[in-house]
């Protein structure tokens, strides 16, 4: 990359880290407002944390309309503001994702065969050999190339543990283990792969972080057409996310339906968000980290839960 692409992108890189930075502060601000304004409605105390900035927020802004400040909270659509979500997905369901799935250098077999396996899962993604290549120099080509995610699968002892989601141009990247992994040519009385863009099913993701993992998984996939038959469920259970994909038809003409495994199988935990490529590892802000041996009674069920941030 010449060295204008390099000061272009680094440019890109800070105006979009300067508009998450001033988001984040209007939606604090905001959510400070509205703790104020909830308590004057019912009558009760301020809380106390707030009563020195109660007057400066009350001269800060309308009350009565939430506007782009509460985007965030809101989910964007709501309030009519752009929110870190929306800019990062922003052309979500519009476009069709485009995915490069590469692996750890040197992959045993199993991995090889796993990566070929998560490529039959992304439609549009293509299966690449990671050879000698650096991360930076595999994100710029992607960059280059529109790509949209940047999948990595990590293995220990020739069983793969890992896998990295790098959306691109600017991030996020999600970092989860890997357990449980079943290969397709493992399940027995398996069915025939379907090239169909399949449906979704995400249950309790309810918290924040949730919501967040969430849109990195769902994003993977274009939007499927109605008569579809394949569905590809994430389940949250105690924080493990499990992962099964089925096709379906119905039995016999009537209502009951029969679903058909596909594989593979495996199951999935969230360890960390950075707000940055996976190149940028070092240098980006963190935006969640699980610390298991600290904060005990709130590390239990990060992603169904309330917010954990």
């Amino acid at each position: 990359m010449s060295t204008f692409g390099l000061r272009q992108q680094a440019r890109l890189r800070r105006e979009y880290l300067y508009r998450k930075s001033i988001e984040e502060r209007n939606a604090a601000m905001q959510q400070r407002k509205d703790k104020i304004k909830g308590a004057l409605q019912d009558g009760k105390e301020i809380p106390t944390a707030l009563q020195k900035k109660a007057i400066g927020l009350m001269h800060a802004g309308d009350w009565d309309d939430p506007g782009p400040q509460l985007a965030v909270e809101l989910g964007g659509e709501a309030a009519g503001g752009t929110t870190n979500i929306d800019d990062e997905y922003r052309w979500a369901g519009v476009e069709d994702p485009k995915i490069i799935i590469t692996t750890s250098r040197d992959p045993s077999s199993k991995l090889k065969q796993f990566a070929k396996e998560i490529k039959l899962l992304f439609p549009n993604s293509q299966r690449m050999n990671r050879g000698t290549y650096e991360s930076k120099q595999l994100i710029e080509a992607c960059r280059s190339n529109n790509v949209t995610d940047f999948i990595v699968l990590h293995e220990t002892r020739g069983n793969p543990d890992a896998m990295v989601i790098s959306h691109l141009p600017n991030g996020p990247t999600a970092y989860f283990n890997l357990a449980d992994v079943v290969m397709r040519h493992d399940i027995p009385d398996i069915g025939t792969m379907s090239e169909q863009y399949p449906h979704l099913i995400f249950q309790n993701f309810k918290s924040k972080l949730g919501q967040r993992t969430q849109n990195i998984l769902k994003y993977l996939f274009p939007v499927p057409k109605d008569d579809s038959q394949r569905v590809v469920s994430f389940v949250n259970w105690d924080d493990w996310i499990l992962f099964r994909q089925h096709t379906f038809r119905k039995v016999d003409g009537g209502k009951d339906y029969e679903l058909q495994e596909i594989g593979p199988r495996f199951s999935m935990k969230l360890y960390r968000i950075i707000l940055g490529t996976v190149d940028q590892e070092g240098g980006a802000d963190t935006e969640f980290i699980l610390r298991p041996y600290l904060n005990t009674a709130h590390k239990r069920k990060l992603l169904s839960d309330d917010d954990p941030w």
